[in-house]
């Protein structure tokens, strides 16, 4: 989610785009599967969001890129906190070969879940590998840090948020968590941002950690950007009182 969402600090600039690009109908739904060893199960019936047309996917991806930059150089103006606060220090258990423990991994995500790593970056660093690739409807990347920094950065732009695990599945390769989140933007106009979705864990076949973290959402892309420049109401009662 920090992949994409990571876009919002940016966003502010997009309000003189035409409004055409938001007006378009909504293209096609497609399934997209993601391995990491293996053929994948086919079980999880949720779908992603739309494909989009090239022009929209060339203006979030632009958005993206550029908010990511934003999104570093405000985080030099915030203040300092502690640097273990953040993250969970905490080595899984292992077998004899080194791999760590299939079941250590999941009740880690789950806990991370709780903690909402989506929006605060606070996750448990070594159920991943260092080199993990994240992916999302608008962009990918590989590099574990580099998705907590965005996760952090996203979750300084929220007045409010709340994000739910409401389903587990567990796979040979791979673990699919089904969420649904909502929040609101600390931006003047407060748009608020809902959405469910799906993210698929792939495990590396030697070290047993997540390889692949790849996001699926059940909302059109060009519907989050939308949300995110829809005002509010609690703009407009404030508007009126004033």
């Amino acid at each position: 989610m920090a992949t994409t969402f990571s876009f919002c600090s940016n966003v502010s600039h997009l309000n003189s785009l035409n409004h055409s690009l938001i007006r378009q109908p909504n293209p096609r739904r497609i399934l997209h599967r993601f391995r990491c060893a293996g053929e994948n199960p086919t079980t999880s019936s949720a779908t992603d969001g739309d494909e989009g047309s090239e022009p929209e996917n060339a203006l979030l991806k632009v958005a993206w890129n550029a908010s990511e930059l934003l999104g570093i150089a405000t985080s030099f103006f915030r203040s300092p906190t502690n640097p273990g606060a953040s993250e969970v220090a905490r080595e899984l258990a292992r077998d004899g070969s080194g791999s760590v423990d299939r079941a250590g991994v999941v009740k880690t995500i789950k806990d991370d879940f709780e903690r909402s790593y989506f929006v605060t970056g606070n996750l448990t660093l070594d159920a991943y590998e260092e080199d993990c690739e994240f992916a999302d409807p608008a962009s990918s990347f590989k590099g574990l840090r580099r998705f907590k920094r965005n996760c952090t950065n996203f979750g300084s732009l929220l007045e409010k948020s709340n994000m739910k695990l409401m389903k587990w599945e567990d796979f040979e390769d791979k673990g699919i968590g089904h969420w649904r989140f909502s929040c609101i933007l600390s931006f003047p106009w407060k748009p608020i941002l809902s959405a469910s979705g799906y993210t698929e864990y792939l495990y590396d076949p030697q070290s047993g950690k997540v390889c692949r973290h790849v996001e699926h959402w059940n909302v059109p892309k060009m519907a989050l950007l939308k949300q995110i420049l829809r005002p509010s109401r609690r703009f407009w009662s404030k508007r009126t009182v004033i």
